[in-house]
Formats: C-alpha cells, structure tokens, sequence
C-alpha cells in the first residue's frame, strides 16, 4: 500500500533558518497521527510544509498519485486565535467558502447549500447558520471551521490544536467526531495535551526540531526524553494529563 503523503530527509524553516531538520515520515489510509511537542519545536511549521505552505530548503514530499488530481486535497482547520470579528460574513459563507476552492467543483449552488446545511447540522450549529461569525463563542466557531474543512471531502484532514478555546463539552464532542470521520480519511492532530489525544490517535509523532515518530498511541516518559520532547507526562489515577516543562 503507497502512503498518502511521504516526507523524505525534509529540512524547512523561515528566511533561510531551519526549524525542522532531517524529518521522515509516511502517512496512510485512515492513519490518526498525534503531533506533540514543545511551542517552536516545529508542529506548525511540518503542517505548514504538508500544506505547500512552506518549501523544503532540503528533502521533499511527495503525495499519491489520487491525491495530486485533487485541487483541495486536505481539510485545514488552523488554530483560530485571532480573526477580525467586524468582518461581514455568516457561518453559512464562511463554511460553503471551503468547497468555492474547489476549482472542478461539480455541485449547483443548490446542492451545495444543501451541503453546507447537512454538514452544519450534523455539527449542531444549524441554529446560527445566519449569525455573523464575529458573534460566535470559541466553541462554535471551531465548528464552523470544522465544517468548512469537511466540505470538499478531503483524503486527509489536519488540524493545528483544534481544543483552544473550546469548552470541555466541546472538547470530547469534538474528539468523538474526529473519531468517526477516521474511518474514511486520515488525520493530523497538532495538540499540546497527549493525555486527552492519546484515547484516540493510533500513532504518536515528537516534534523538537526533529521528528521522532512512535507506532501508537501509548507513549512513556522514558520514550518522551528519548525522543527529545521535554514534555512531562503525569498520571492521577486513570486520568492522564500533561505539562510542558521549561525550555529555552
């Protein structure tokens, strides 16, 4: 079986400074990958190479064959930190936006309504489909970006620390969809908390300026320090959680 995407020896950073350095990694059919690490370790920044965002100074990635016909490959959902809330736009046309890139969309305006409004509704955000996306609260417009990223039926969908912002409810609302979408494309999950990805990712990527790749989704602290990745991992009873730990 060939990967969907497959990086090889990539080195990549911004004005000619490297973040991330001599990265290999292969991505499947219904992978779910967790990507964890310190903040400036790179978790971005490889997303943002995936995306051809960013050109590699070294190596390269290269993509299935299925996936370089597509126009929209992946479904992107960024961290949505900070937006103009002025800007005049529904929730409805922020989300049927994600198909407009579409450039051999096949859909009449009709049937992508009709899109936008199941997809939405599946989410539970039918109710504001009207309301102007300055008006949301954190969680609800994590669901409008979600949608906006489903729309154009992507192979895979990447999401850069989907929980900030977003309330607990939310939160596991979010990570049990995620969960059912797995079973027809693959998923990158950039996230701060491997205690609460960890019951749903099926492998474990350490990025710190490398990337060391773990094959599932049950990671030790031994592991963690081996891998480079100054992240402390403690365990109340059942219930993991996670602390960064200082770093320079």
């Amino acid at each position: 079986m060939s990967p969907l995407i497959k990086i090889d020896s990539l080195t990549v950073g911004y004005d000619k400074v490297p973040v991330l350095h001599n990265v290999n990694l292969e991505i499947y059919d219904n992978d779910f990958l967790g990507v964890i690490g310190p903040n400036g370790g790179g978790k971005t920044t490889l997303l943002k190479a995936i995306l051809g965002l960013l050109r590699p100074m070294q190596g390269k990635i290269t993509f299935r064959s299925d996936i370089q016909k597509r126009n929209v490959p992946f479904g992107y959902l960024p961290q949505v930190k900070h937006m103009d809330r002025n800007f005049p736009i529904t929730v409805f046309e922020v989300v049927r936006s994600g198909y407009l890139m579409k450039k051999n969309g096949v859909l009449s305006n009709s049937g992508i309504k009709q899109k936008v409004d199941t997809l939405i509704h599946e989410m539970g955000i039918f109710n504001i489909r009207n309301k102007a996306i300055g008006d949301l609260s954190g969680g609800q417009m994590q669901r409008v970006f979600l949608c906006r990223a489903l729309i154009s039926d992507p192979f895979a969908l990447i999401l850069d620390e989907p929980d900030t912002f977003v309330d607990n409810r939310f939160e596991g609302e979010l990570y049990e969809r995620l969960k059912e979408l797995n079973n027809r494309m693959a998923i990158i999950l950039v996230s701060h908390d491997i205690g609460t990805i960890s019951s749903y990712v099926k492998s474990i990527a350490c990025v710190n300026g490398e990337l060391y790749y773990h094959p599932d989704n049950i990671i030790t602290q031994e592991q963690l320090n081996s891998y480079n990745c100054p992240i402390k991992l403690i365990t109340h009873g059942e219930i993991p959680h996670t602390v960064l730990k200082r770093h320079q």
